[in-house]
């Protein structure tokens, strides 16, 4: 009789304990693996900024040493940080990944965004561009790196969130996803908006930055940079922002949380220079990343929540 031979299960104390990053990484590879497997052609928006350079990261996990099964995008209002554009080109190079462009200068000359004055901010007019894009390529699905932690009317998406012929979000009109179980089935026309780091918090961000040891955009470190005080917010002096009447020019230490169009994103005081500070003043913070540097953010949860019902990231 052949001898069997018994295998012991390993003590509970020697298997290795899974940090809160690793279950959400684990759940965001899953999410990109299954868009990638459900889509027939889906699309990944890549700015160059922190959030979506750590879903870069996660597309790597998921699918490497394959290619992505889908190109990046970036939606350039003409107005961006310089700093972040050239980081942005950058990795998508070193990755040796599609990246496709579209700009909102381009919808203006085509006479579908028309802005009330030269010097409008454009940021709201990405949604126009962001549509034709959607419809040039035919993307039935495109990855972001919003988060429900951001603002409330994030925080109604869903992970796989519908967007109907008109690429209009109706928050009423969801699909479930009760055991993440997620449906990217769409009509001739039709999209779904999928947010992988939808569970992610700024700080989870951050810490997952410092472990993977990502390099980011150099405006998210701290830096001198001539400021003025407006409406409680550090508005960055600039040929597209110089200081209004009666304002006073300051040099101060500064960063920046979030990256987007230079007429509406502002820095924040700060001596951090490496993400582990970051890491410590985030914890410290009690005001969103976006309320706290996002002058298109001054307004109303349901004008948010209306630019997104009209295509907004």
């Amino acid at each position: 009789m052949t001898a069997i031979a018994s295998v012991r299960a390993p003590e509970p104390s020697s298997i290795p304990a899974r940090s809160h990053l690793d279950w959400l990484e684990s759940e965001a590879v899953y999410i990109l693996r299954e868009v990638a497997g459900e889509g027939v052609k889906p699309v990944l928006f890549f700015s160059g900024g922190k959030d979506s350079l750590v879903l870069l990261r996660l597309a790597e996990k998921a699918f490497h040493p394959g290619r992505f099964p889908f190109p990046l995008l970036h939606i350039d209002t003409g107005h961006n940080f310089k700093e972040v554009l050239e980081f942005r080109d950058r990795r998508a190079a070193e990755l040796g990944e599609r990246l496709i462009v579209r700009s909102v200068e381009d919808s203006m000359r085509r006479g579908s965004v028309r802005l009330r004055a030269a010097n409008d901010s454009r940021n709201a007019a990405q949604s126009v561009t962001l549509l034709e894009a959607i419809a040039e390529h035919g993307f039935d699905a495109a990855i972001g790196g919003a988060r429900r932690d951001e603002e409330k009317a994030r925080a109604k998406e869903r992970v796989f969130s519908f967007r109907d012929e008109f690429g209009q979000w109706d928050p009423r009109n969801q699909r479930p996803e009760l055991w993440s179980l997620y449906n990217a089935r769409v009509n001739s026309g039709e999209h779904v908006r999928v947010f992988p780091i939808s569970n992610w918090t700024e700080l989870d961000v951050w810490q997952y930055i410092a472990r993977e040891q990502l390099q980011v955009p150099s405006i998210y470190f701290a830096h001198r940079r001539p400021v003025v005080r407006r409406k409680g917010l550090l508005v960055p002096v600039t040929d597209l922002t110089p200081p209004r009447r009666g304002e006073r020019v300051e040099e101060l230490s500064v960063r920046f949380r979030t990256v987007g169009d230079i007429s509406c994103t502002c820095p924040v005081e700060s001596g951090a220079g490496t993400p582990d500070e970051i890491i410590a003043e985030t914890v410290l913070s009690r005001v969103t990343e976006r309320g706290a540097t996002r002058m298109d953010d001054q307004t109303s949860e349901v004008s948010m929540e209306r630019r997104k019902k009209e295509g907004y990231f």
